[in-house]
């Protein structure tokens, strides 16, 4: 089955496309150039046929056949444990950026099993490998940035300490989402906050001010609490 996939993959190449992603994607040298809508069809299609089979016999050669294992574990209809199972066995394969933030958005089951996946997440946010963490974090800022979780998420999101970039700009990326929804929550933390490092700290302001949802006096202050 994966030897079709395979196939269907190629049909799919753009090659103006391929130089635009790869550049997009520094760390992988395996980008084929298939645009993510022809990716996200094709993963439905196969989420609706034999998707236990093909997810065990799947290739992971190339940027293309990896990210669609992800995109069909979320396009999947399946018992929560089950879709677990399989996400438990995919996010080893995580190893750009790109997969792992299109895999975290395809999860869109999580908003009809929020307590599980918050539980699920914890070993993730405790991982001292950047796209496990990446992986916890960016499922957070998708799913459990509300009022009744966002105490808890600013919490977490304090406690990682981790040295990669893609964890760092994670996190930046999840505080100024905070800001977005839940402003004074998030000054409050920020004013008082001693255990965010320099660069991520900053980078959590740049994202703020950056976002068009942010006024513009309260950019003002946001750029004067850089460090």
């Amino acid at each position: 089955m994966h030897n079709e996939i395979k196939i269907r993959i190629h049909e799919l190449i753009d090659e103006d496309y391929q130089k635009f992603a790869s550049a997009l994607i520094p760390t992988n040298d395996n980008v084929l150039g298939v645009r993510m809508p022809a990716l996200r069809k094709l993963a439905k299609e196969v989420a609706k046929g034999d998707w236990r089979t093909y997810l065990k016999t799947a290739s992971d050669e190339s940027f293309e056949e990896v990210m669609l294992q992800g995109l069909v574990i979320g396009y999947v209809k399946a018992d929560i444990e089950e879709i677990l199972h399989y996400v438990q066995l995919f996010i080893p394969k995580i190893d750009n950026w790109s997969i792992c933030d299109s895999f975290c958005v395809s999860l869109k089951m999580t908003k009809q099993h929020k307590e599980r996946m918050w539980e699920f997440l914890q070993t993730y946010l405790l991982s001292d490998k950047e796209y496990e963490l990446r992986f916890g974090i960016v499922m957070l800022l998708d799913y459990y940035i509300e009022s009744e979780t966002i105490c808890s998420v600013l919490a977490l999101l304090n406690s990682v300490k981790h040295e990669g970039y893609y964890v760092k700009m994670a996190v930046a990326w999840a505080i100024s989402i905070c800001f977005i929804k839940f402003p004074e929550v998030t000054m409050g933390y920020l004013e008082e906050n001693d255990s965010l490092d320099k660069f991520t700290y900053n980078k959590a302001l740049q994202k703020i001010t950056e976002s068009l949802r942010v006024d513009p006096e309260v950019k003002r202050v946001i750029r004067q609490m850089k460090k």
